[in-house]
């Protein structure tokens, strides 16, 4: 299959739209694999390409047309991966978002996405029940028996295995600019964001700049979901270099080698705490029995040098977030913890004070990116045009995270000037958890800020204070949110004062909170054995 470049600066059709690779790679390879699944099928490029027609057929007998968005509420899987690619075939927008919503925080994301259907698990469908659908019209569920949900049309999983003959034709071509996917990150100080981002912005983030350690000859274990910017990457990035991506439903610490040996991944991207886990693991004999030779490891929180002489593998590290592509990349075994690599070829990066005025060499700075060529950065913030405006200022994006560069020229990640706390590979907005906690009867006023965890990241502290005349029992609290909100949200701690410190203008200073920290007065619900568990869907 030729290849037309409009521009040189960005990427052709057949690089990088779904629509096309899967033409180009059924075309060119048609029996190699693309998709394997843990305990499950194999697609080849053309079952894949075959699979995706089918969905897509389905999707356009709800009415999806190009340009729609489509809501995916489906844990990793089969189903999933064809229902996106089915979505992105139609030229509509893939809008996956996490399993572990509820309440207030699905509604929103919910309304903001402006779907008319989702296409929910079984497992899931319950939590639509009591908040408003009025945008919806259609849910299909998969994995599970038809039930009522509202008002919604409720249709089999079956409808999502349409006549591939029924698809009807593109309005125009899909472009490399066109959105493909929005994936939602937690607010900062609101509501969370829908990241825009095009084909060209998902084939620079997983591209051979940023990627340049993964090679088409890889299989790349997708470890973390699909409605996750780290389940993405694998996916774009074995797709645009006719590779292959093993998925698995999620990651364990028992079970990792016998993932890797039975799917023979060759690469995977490991979360900093994952990467402990694994460490932490006793010796054994067969710790390099696998097929894994490449491991990324972010935020880089092992000795590289150590877990690659122990695994046999390369380590890598690098600094990368929904709305930009993969700026800060490591070499081959990073020499220090903490450390993300420097400026990849081609990125324009600048660290900047709150005036956007660069600092000086050593000191701490928010780190600003630019487009190095069109659309490889995020298409802004969907419905909000404040959100995108305020991130964009003066022609760059702005990431909320502050660096320093050593003097090796490695940029080392400092803090982050944002409230989001990132707790176990979730980003947490402390926003929304104030809010839910908020609601408490006893609660007069709360700040949630993160504080240094023993594994890796963060935890989450809650500090207090009651209505006049009201207790609060740390352990109800708890009970209370635990219907509330995602598993990975509920604090861990939780510090009840009389007042929280506030500066002369009434606002709180949650710098101040987080210097102090886990005091002795501090309730540790782990310490008093409540432990919240990960759901399990499907």
């Amino acid at each position: 299959m030729s290849i037309v470049r409009k521009d040189p600066r960005v990427p052709a059709r057949e690089e990088c739209v779904v629509r096309y690779l899967l033409d180009r790679w059924a075309e060119d390879r048609p029996e190699a694999p693309f998709a394997v699944f843990w305990k499950g099928a194999v697609l080849t490029y053309r079952e894949m390409r075959d699979a995706a027609i089918k969905t897509a057929a389905g999707l356009a007998s709800l009415g999806v047309e190009q340009g729609d968005t489509v809501i995916v509420w489906l844990p990793n899987g089969q189903r999933c991966l064809e229902t996106w690619f089915g979505i992105n075939w139609l030229g509509a927008i893939y809008v996956p978002i996490n399993l572990a919503y509820r309440g207030r925080i699905l509604e929103h994301v919910i309304e903001n996405a402006a779907s008319t259907v989702i296409v929910a698990h079984a497992d899931l469908v319950d939590r639509l029940e009591g908040i408003d659908l009025s945008t919806l019209k259609s849910v299909v569920i998969v994995g599970g028996a038809k039930r009522s949900v509202g008002s919604l049309e409720v249709l089999p999983e079956s409808v999502l295995d349409g006549d591939p003959e029924a698809v009807p034709p593109l309005e125009r071509p899909i472009e490399p600019w066109d959105t493909q996917s929005i994936i939602y990150t937690s607010g900062t100080t609101g509501p969370s964001k829908g990241v825009m981002s095009s084909y060209a912005h998902l084939w620079a983030m997983s591209g051979t700049d940023g990627f340049k350690m993964i090679k088409k000859d890889d299989r790349f274990l997708c470890n973390l979901p699909l409605f996750h910017v780290g389940g993405t990457i694998p996916v774009m990035g074995m797709l645009s270099r006719g590779g292959s991506v093993a998925i698995i439903g999620a990651f364990s610490t028992n079970n990792f080698w016998d993932q890797i040996r039975g799917t023979q991944a060759t690469s995977i991207l490991l979360l900093g705490a994952m990467a402990t886990f694994i460490a932490k693991r006793p010796v054994s004999l067969t710790d390099r029995d696998h097929s894994l030779r490449t491991v990324i490891i972010v935020p880089l929180a092992e000795d590289a040098e150590a877990f690659s002489k122990r695994f046999g593998v390369t380590v890598w590290t690098l600094y990368n977030m929904s709305e930009i592509s993969t700026q800060l990349v490591s070499g081959p075994n990073p020499p220090r913890v903490g450390i993300c690599g420097k400026p990849r070829d081609g990125a324009k990066v600048r660290l900047v004070d709150e005036h956007d005025c660069e600092v000086e060499p050593g000191e701490v700075g928010e780190l600003i990116v630019q487009a190095e060529s069109p659309w490889s950065l995020n298409s802004g913030y969907f419905r909000d045009p404040a959100g995108t405006a305020k991130a964009w200022r003066n022609g760059w994006f702005h990431t909320g995270d502050s660096f320093f560069v050593n003097q090796d020229g490695d940029w080392v990640f400092f803090d982050r000037k944002k409230d989001a706390i990132r707790r176990r590979g979730e980003n947490v907005s402390s926003f929304e958890v104030e809010a839910e906690i908020a609601a408490h009867p006893a609660v007069n006023e709360v700040a949630v800020v993160g504080v240094p965890s023993e594994v890796s990241e963060e935890d989450i502290l809650c500090v207090v204070a009651c209505v006049e005349g009201l207790n609060l029992d740390p352990v109800e609290l708890i009970e209370f949110l635990r219907s509330r909100m995602a598993h990975f949200m509920v604090p861990r701690y939780v510090r009840i004062v009389p007042a929280l410190p506030r500066t002369p203008t009434e606002k709180i200073t949650k710098h101040t909170l987080r210097d102090e920290g886990v005091t002795e007065d501090t309730w540790d619900r782990e310490s008093a054995g409540i432990f919240i568990k990960r759901e399990k869907i499907g």
